[in-house]
């Protein structure tokens, strides 16, 4: 199974995210490549340039990925 997802990194992107009400994830990267998913939380409710607050929690933008699935074409 193919999983294709989108890296929010800029304000605008997380902006972007939180306009459209997508569904955000949370990753924190760990080492040689590892990850741990944190969190399948929801939508991005404030941005700082510090931390992002999605459904309630204030994640550090230093600490974890905020990461949204992207619909591809299949073919």
């Amino acid at each position: 199974m193919n999983h294709t997802y989108k890296v929010l990194k800029s304000d605008l992107e997380l902006f972007a995210a939180a306009l459209s009400q997508a569904r955000i994830y949370m990753v924190q990267p760990l080492n040689e490549g590892l990850i741990d998913i944190v969190d399948y939380s929801g939508a991005v409710e404030n941005i700082t340039p510090e931390s992002v607050k999605i459904n309630g929690t204030f994640f550090m933008r230093n600490q974890f990925e905020f990461r949204v699935d992207v619909k591809g074409s299949t073919g």
